[in-house]
């Protein structure tokens, strides 16, 4: 029977060896896509346009810690030896700055031009499945809502998605506690567990679309025995036990709620520098601003949309003042607004478990210990007032 006829209808899972992965990045980009994955660059794992396996960190590891981040090299030649950099999909879905449109007045009056520039089509390569999770919430409230985004739909459309399942989590993952990781579950074309072993450096590749079986059967691919799938559940399994910090999301919506004037926000003003870090590499925050910018005739004008964080003043500027004008009171709406407002709004929680918003902070503010200390503080028992 032909490859094409078994990925068609065969086995669930099958082995590609480590050379014959190399076709991959060059079979996407036959097919039109841009092909986007991780790469190296100044100390840190980041997402930039992938030309070949040979651009992939290899043999590069991360040691990740509560503000901190340090790449660090391994013994074996892994290509994914690493857990998530500071980038996530965001990045290419929702970038930073988007042009909305341009605008140039003549005496004919004034002409608007939105931007019609099509995006590249995307093919993510090696996206964990804590980022799967994070685009799904994405596209319910950017592309499913009552309110598309014309900016993201358009970059979503098409997108090809090659998940690889974490092996090696960093000390800053909590995935396994919100369900979101570390084994993709929905939301790829192809999904990859990398191993390396006596048997050799091979990938057992999961498919996951239509789309997928059609790329696969372009590959060097074997149907994968018991004992390969039996290694890739083991390294699944053994990368979830190694996770030490964990979230209980149910819990996390109650004690929040409960909470809003508990002391310990007070506590974590202290530290927190309010510069919005843990927004930026959240893969789930999707706040904006606008700005307007004019050249010096006055005759061209564009707006740019770009990112904003619920800890910069003007975000809460209304006319009536601000809102939220204290750090205690920024970080208190972000950490509930994503634990426990997400799930009145959206129906689901805003938290994948990625960890980023832990790795990032400069003064390594931890939201799995601060839920950790409000809980302890609701239950410590009130001191009793005494009268003189």
């Amino acid at each position: 029977m032909q490859l094409s006829a078994l990925v068609e209808e065969g086995p669930a899972a099958f082995v590609v060896q480590r050379e014959a992965l190399a076709a991959l990045p060059a079979v996407l980009r036959a097919r039109g896509y841009l092909v986007v994955g991780p790469v190296v660059r100044e100390g840190a794992v980041v997402l930039e346009e992938l030309r070949s396996l040979e651009d992939l960190p290899r043999g590069w590891a991360d040691d990740q810690a509560p503000g901190a981040y340090r790449l660090r090299r391994r013994e074996d030649g892994a290509l994914f030896g690493f857990a998530v950099g500071p980038q996530s999909p965001k990045c290419w879905f929702h970038p930073a700055d988007a042009l909305v449109f341009r605008a140039r007045r003549s005496r004919a009056g004034t002409e608007i031009a939105p931007n019609v520039e099509a995006p590249p089509k995307l093919a993510l390569f090696g996206a964990r499945a804590c980022d799967l999770a994070a685009i799904a919430v994405q596209d319910r409230v950017l592309r499913e809502g009552p309110a598309v985004d014309s900016i993201y739909d358009s970059r979503r459309r098409d997108c090809f998605v090659v998940a690889v399942n974490c092996t090696e989590p960093a000390r800053t993952c909590f995935c396994v506690s919100t369900g979101t990781g570390p084994c993709a579950t929905a939301g790829f074309d192809l999904a990859l567990t990398e191993l390396i072993d006596e048997v050799g450096h091979r990938f057992i590749v999961t498919v996951g679309s239509p789309a997928g079986r059609r790329i696969l059967a372009e590959l060097h691919a074997r149907p994968a025995g018991t004992s390969d799938v039996e290694s890739a559940h083991a390294a699944h399994a053994r990368a979830a036990s190694e996770m030490k910090r964990a979230i209980d999301p149910v819990e996390a919506r109650g004690l929040l709620a409960r909470n809003a004037e508990s002391p310990v926000w007070e506590e974590i003003a202290d530290r927190c520098l309010a510069c919005g870090n843990c927004t930026m590499v959240c893969p789930t925050c999707f706040c904006t601003t606008v700005d307007d910018v004019a050249d010096l005739t006055g005759d061209h004008a564009e707006r740019w949309r770009r990112w904003d964080s619920c800890f910069t003043f003007q975000f809460s500027h209304l006319n009536s003042g601000v809102v939220r004008a204290g750090t205690s009171a920024q970080y208190r709406h972000w950490l509930t607004h994503k634990l426990s407002g997400w799930n009145e709004q959206f129906g689901q929680s805003g938290c994948v478990g990625c960890g980023r918003c832990i790795t990032w902070c400069p003064v390594g503010i931890d939201l799995t210990e601060e839920l950790v200390r409000i809980r302890e503080r609701e239950d410590r028992p009130a001191r009793p007032e005494i009268h003189a």
